[in-house]
């Protein structure tokens, strides 16, 4: 028998919805039970990844793509991983505040998840909030990471299609991107394309990508997000390279796409990625676990000068750990 909360989730109840989203968020045993439990009805969602660096328009563009699908009759989830409070710990809701016009549309669910400074910007909850989207019948399952620059590589690791926004006037465009975020993008938006510069940008872009010697080269489209110009294009240009990836091999309907098995290898390579990192936090607790008191210990001679960061690590890591010397204090000059 299926849980009552798994099955509110399947059937697209928002309150489930937002009930199982908090639970995995959490991390807690409940959570763990609540995944395994959809594990049977995800996968079905196309992840689309919007990514780039500050003040380009990400918000506003996803909006409109929201739009443009519920447009087309599709459902939509979005996870906007925003800045973490300082004070709170919690998301600082700016993508859900601009993303306001979708309040109280059943077909577009929205959540804030707070990045709490994780490498790439993307929270550790990301793919588990994602596949609770999917479970619920959102498709697409829009993540937009918060906007740290040349490090946001990460989202390769979350989506099918990564959407790589950028905007003129916010620096030098290609040089902003040499940091693997453009390597990483299988669609590249200039936003703003009202002003100045815009053509420009997408210009030196092209020719950027066309000098690759290897790699898929992606397209670079022009979107005015808060216009609405140019987005239905782009919401058709991700629908393609999703067929492409979904095509058998030779019909990709985007120029440097494989075929199906594109598709089956980026979700071998993201479950491979979340298990690995699912061992390593179990490791690590498990590792720490009763190891406190010595950690203490070593902390205290370390900071006293009476012991090196590599003899405290080497004696923590023995199997029990062995209790901190008891060296007497030494004199300093």
């Amino acid at each position: 028998m299926v849980d009552p909360l798994a099955q509110g989730v399947r059937d697209g109840e928002p309150r489930a919805i937002a009930r199982a989203i908090t639970l995995v968020e959490e991390g807690g045993p409940e959570g763990l039970a609540l995944l395994a439990a959809l594990a049977g009805v995800v996968g079905r969602a196309h992840r689309v990844g919007v990514t780039g660096p500050p003040g380009v328009g990400k918000s506003t563009l996803v909006a409109a793509l929201a739009r443009a699908w519920r447009t087309a009759g599709r459902r939509v989830g979005i996870v906007a991983v925003d800045p973490t409070s300082p004070f709170t710990g919690g998301a600082l809701l700016g993508d859900r505040v601009r993303m306001g016009a979708h309040f109280g549309d059943p077909g577009v669910f929205i959540r804030s998840l707070a990045s709490r400074g994780a490498q790439g910007g993307v929270s550790l909850a990301t793919h588990d909030v994602a596949d609770v989207l999917d479970a619920g019948g959102f498709d697409p399952v829009v993540v937009e990471t918060v906007g740290v620059g040349q490090g946001e590589v990460a989202i390769a690791g979350v989506a099918d299609t990564v959407v790589v926004v950028v905007a003129p006037g916010h620096g030098d465009g290609v040089q902003a991107m040499k940091g693997g975020v453009l390597e990483a993008a299988d669609l590249v938006v200039v936003n703003q394309a009202d002003r100045d510069g815009a053509e420009g940008l997408a210009a030196e872009l092209r020719a950027a990508i066309e000098l690759r010697e290897t790699g898929v080269r992606p397209p670079v489209l022009l979107a005015t997000a808060t216009k609405g110009t140019g987005v239905e294009a782009l919401r058709d240009a991700i629908d393609g390279h999703r067929r492409g990836l979904e095509a058998p091999p030779g019909d990709g309907a985007l120029r440097g796409t494989g075929g199906g098995a594109d598709l089956v290898g980026r979700r071998a390579s993201r479950a491979e990625a979340r298990i690995r990192d699912a061992v390593d936090r179990a490791r690590s607790a498990a590792f720490w676990s009763g190891r406190a008191a010595a950690l203490a210990g070593w902390v205290e001679l370390v900071v006293g000068g009476r012991a090196t960061v590599a003899e405290a690590a080497s004696r923590l890591v023995e199997d029990p750990p062995p209790a901190p010397p008891r060296r007497p204090p030494e004199p300093r000059p």
